[in-house]
This record gives C-alpha cells, structure tokens and sequence, in this order.
C-alpha cells in the first residue's frame, strides 16, 4: 500500500471513532447492570477483552508450538 492508502483508512478510522464518540455522548442508554450506563464502558470493555485474548494466545502458543523441523522429521529421503 502506498502512503497515500495508509492515511486515507486511518482517517476513515479515525472519523468512525469521533463520530461514535458522538453518538455515545448525545445517546441515552438503559442498560440492564449499573455500569452499563458509564460512560465508555464498552469502550473500555472492548479494549480490555482485547488486550486478555492476546495474554491468553501467547500462553497457549507455548503449550501448542511446535519445533521448527516437527513436519521435515517424517520425511526420511
């Protein structure tokens, strides 16, 4: 991708998330638990579920990977 590409996705992101921030300011939500309602909540929620799957992966790439050779071993010519 080219410089131009980059910046135009990025302001597209970048507008999508101000425009978001928008509507989560002017839209009054009744959530169902008491932090529903807080402000970025699912903001923050999103984020931190995020950040927990990539602690997670690397853990279980330890307990699945496998060595460099493990698919070279069985091929005895």
């Amino acid at each position: 991708m080219d410089n131009r590409s980059v910046r135009r996705v990025l302001y597209t992101l970048y507008s999508c998330c101000a425009v978001l921030l928008v509507v989560e300011l002017l839209y009054q939500r009744h959530g169902v638990h008491r932090w529903d309602s807080w402000w970025g909540f699912y903001a923050v929620y999103g984020f931190v579920g995020c950040v927990l799957l990539v602690l997670l992966a690397k853990v279980l790439r330890r307990l699945v990977k496998r060595p460099e050779d493990y698919y070279d071993r069985g091929r005895e010519r």
